[in-house]
């Protein structure tokens, strides 16, 4: 059964009392998030199938959106409430990890089927260095989708595989006159999203361990989008739409065809091929060039456990089926990800002539991650200086600071965010 995050946050005490109550089975939660709706009605499953297996363990499966479980996840951990599994994107959850080896089956085979990307989720000084807290769920990669029939029908050609993000925008503002589709070009509100072209223009997020955004290419980068705003190119109203540092999804403006050129990851290839169908033809493009190379933003989402857990054996052992060879197998195939676990070639499930070339681009562009992006994404403080960003730019795009203020707004939020790391 599925509950609401609010219903769950809600219903909290009354739950685990009559979890206490009912002490001879053992009910553990799983909060998970996904954009693909069939991915996350899949995960629902498997909880079952572990349930059918483990006759004491009840898997309370609690599906939310992406910006619920970011914002009260950490809360609920901080005073040892929340779920007992959880999807995350967020490593500074770190301290909340449990350590599943001593309650897993065979530990070494599962360390071996997911080797080095379990150091992604040990942070230094916080986790032992041979703990096993959960899996790498997914890798993700940010390329820009676009509509390859809008392109046909303006007779305009493809960015080429060195083109910059400029060049993406502005031929893609050229396409969106032609065709007269409303977006041009658009990406997630997100920080993450917005940082991979911070970065290909030369943006340091991260020197001498502190935080020192925006530096001169960040700000020359923030400049650039905002001007796309102000011509049209990149329309104010997305971000603008929703308040303070709210994540908002755009990809179902690019599945309707609103959308020349879309910003987004590798996890947005399966939902397009069944949302997108034949209603037209698209692909992903090569990572945005800048002044400092051709950069695709990395990324990761894990599976773990918390610490929190009355029951620890329990998570152990559904950590352990969730992250098997047969489940992660059947997970990267039918729902074309690029998982952590070493799986031996894998058959994508790609029936869609598109997604296959789409899918295609994003395997070749696993090089081209900014190492600059690998430092970051396991500091302190990475998701509020993401939320920062956020806010502020949609503070400038909707004309309520000035470019000025914004780069000064954004260096108060960094020392704030420094200043708290350090404590």
């Amino acid at each position: 059964m599925k509950y609401s995050l609010k219903s769950f946050g809600l219903g909290l005490v009354a739950f685990y009392a009559s979890t206490v109550a009912a002490a001879e089975t053992k009910t553990i939660t799983f909060l998970f998030t996904d954009d693909d709706q069939a991915y996350v009605e899949r995960m629902a499953a498997l909880s079952k199938e572990f349930e059918a297996s483990h006759p004491d363990v009840k898997i309370n499966f609690v599906s939310s959106g992406y910006e619920a479980v970011s914002k009260q996840l950490p809360v609920q951990l901080a005073v040892g409430e929340g779920p007992d599994v959880a999807k995350i994107t967020d490593w500074q959850l770190a301290p909340y990890f449990l350590d599943m080896r001593p309650f897993m089956k065979d530990a070494a085979t599962y360390e071996k089927l997911h080797g080095e990307s379990l150091n992604l989720l040990r942070m230094p000084g916080i986790n032992d260095p041979k703990s096993i807290n959960g899996y790498i769920a997914s890798q993700t990669f940010n390329l820009p989708f676009v509509n390859k029939t809008l392109f046909e029908q303006a007779g305009e050609p493809l960015p080429g595989p060195k083109a910059t993000l400029k060049e993406i925008v502005e031929i893609s503002a050229r396409v969106a006159k032609k065709t007269g589709v409303q977006i041009p070009f658009t990406m997630d509100r997100s920080g993450h999203r917005f940082s991979g072209g911070a970065f290909s223009y030369g943006a340091n997020y991260v020197v001498n361990d502190k935080f020192v955004f925006p530096d001169e290419a960040a700000k020359k980068y923030i400049a650039d989008l905002y001007d796309w705003t102000r011509n049209g190119s990149f329309p104010k109203e997305m971000w603008g739409a929703a308040g303070g540092s709210q994540y908002k999804n755009m990809g179902d403006e690019f599945v309707n065809g609103n959308v020349v050129t879309y910003l987004a990851g590798n996890w947005m290839v399966n939902p397009f091929q069944k949302k997108i169908g034949d209603a037209f033809e698209w692909t992903a493009l090569n990572a945005p060039c800048g002044d400092a190379g051709c950069f695709a933003m990395p990324g990761q989402t894990a599976i773990v456990g918390f610490k929190r857990s009355k029951y620890p054996e329990a998570v152990g052992q559904f950590i352990e089926f969730l992250g098997s060879e047969k489940v992660q197998r059947e997970i990267a195939e039918n729902f074309v990800i690029l998982t952590g676990a070493n799986i031996d070639k894998p058959q994508y499930k790609l029936s869609d002539q598109n997604a296959k070339a789409a899918m295609a681009v994003f395997l070749a562009n696993e090089k081209n991650a900014p190492p600059a992006a690998r430092i970051l994404e396991k500091k302190k403080g990475s998701s509020a200086l993401y939320q920062q960003i956020v806010q502020r730019m949609s503070q400038l795009i909707v004309g309520e600071l000035s470019l000025d203020d914004t780069y000064k707004a954004m260096a108060s939020d960094t020392d704030k965010i420094n200043a708290a790391a350090g404590k």
